[in-house]
């Protein structure tokens, strides 16, 4: 892989991270179109730039990581991703990442879902805020967050929809789902990092560190807008978006 693929997969992870329609889904389909292989150089480079788009939330809202309240809701909700994604890491890594009919097939039922989800949500908000969010709700949203492991499925949807179904305002349930990566994805991308960095050449490092540092600043930017976008609008566009992004990848890529 070479420097300018390396930067245009962080602008799409950092750009995708913390949206409805799968970063990870996304960086699949655009190595795929760039000729990148799958190889687990590139597989724990994509898995890198999620780290790099988390840490921009650590930067935005640090504060609200360091209230106790918070932090015991997040550890909730991070317990069942953190259980299943243990037991299936080598599945997720070996089988499901760079799998392109499962992130395909993954992105079309996750849109039509998020289409359908809006269409029958009728807004009964009830809880607004991040402290005082019941311990019950946090665990099944995390249960939810556990479908993530499939690529292409996103993680921010099913904790998104969830926290919805379960009477949380949008803007609060999102903000949950900024922070609830936290923890998830600093469990996966370091879990691998860990075992892989002593395969790494030197000029791989290097490719590293140009996609981790691209990674954060776009992700900084995509947390400003998209929690500006969710104040006054709901995810149908995203579900569509979708859709339209896998029927055009098999009309001018794979046929």
């Amino acid at each position: 892989m070479d420097i300018i693929s390396a930067i245009i997969l962080a602008i799409i992870e950092g750009a995708t991270e913390f949206l409805p329609v799968s970063s990870t889904g996304h960086l699949i389909l655009t190595a795929a179109i760039l000729n990148v292989p799958q190889t687990d150089f590139v597989k724990s480079f994509e898995l890198s730039l999620e780290f790099a788009s988390i840490l921009s939330v650590v930067i935005s809202y640090w504060r609200l990581l360091l209230d106790w309240k918070i932090l015991k809701r997040l550890a909730v909700a991070f317990m069942p991703t953190g259980i299943v994604g243990l037991l299936l890491y080598r599945v997720f890594k070996e089988v499901l990442l760079g799998n392109q009919q499962i992130v395909l097939w993954a992105l079309f039922l996750g849109g039509a879902f998020l289409v359908l989800f809006e269409l029958l949500y009728r807004e009964r908000s009830t809880i607004d805020d991040l402290s005082r969010i019941p311990y019950k709700h946090c665990l099944l949203i995390g249960l939810c967050q556990t479908i993530s492991i499939i690529p292409g499925v996103s993680r921010s949807a099913p904790t998104i929809i969830g926290g919805l179904a379960l009477g949380m305002k949008r803007k609060t349930i999102v903000l949950f789902s900024f922070l609830l990566a936290v923890p998830t994805m600093i469990a996966a991308s370091g879990f691998d990092l860990i075992n892989s960095a002593g395969t790494f050449s030197s000029s791989q490092v290097g490719i590293l560190l140009i996609g981790f540092v691209t990674s954060f600043f776009v992700a900084l930017a995509a947390i400003r807008l998209f929690l500006g976008y969710v104040g006054k609008h709901n995810f149908i566009p995203f579900g569509i978006y979708r859709i339209v992004l896998v029927a055009m990848f098999y009309l001018f890529v794979i046929l």
